[in-house]
């Protein structure tokens, strides 16, 4: 699907991620599941790590700020994650 078809289905939301369930979690016991709340509703949104659009390792921490679009087939599904808060590399790996 394109981009184009996301963004009419109700545009980038905006919110902070909350909890990670790294094993097992999930629909269908998917790996590496993240929650989002919206920042504006306050509802959650459950998305994988191949959702996070980065370059290198995808990997959110709790607490994050975050902008995500709903999934137009799962309203309770973010997709397109993008992170706002990118830490400095020399305070991440301490």
């Amino acid at each position: 699907m394109s981009g184009e078809g996301l963004a009419e289905s109700g545009g980038q939301r905006f919110g902070y991620i909350v909890d990670r369930m790294p094993h097992g979690s999930g629909q269908g016991g998917r790996q590496g599941t993240y929650i989002v709340r919206n920042a504006d509703t306050g509802t959650h949104h459950s998305f994988m790590y191949a959702d996070i659009v980065t370059e290198g390792f995808r990997t959110i921490r709790t607490g994050e700020r975050v902008r995500f679009l709903e999934a137009p087939e799962d309203s309770e599904h973010a997709c397109y994650v993008i992170r706002l808060d990118l830490p400095e590399i020399e305070d991440y790996y301490q």
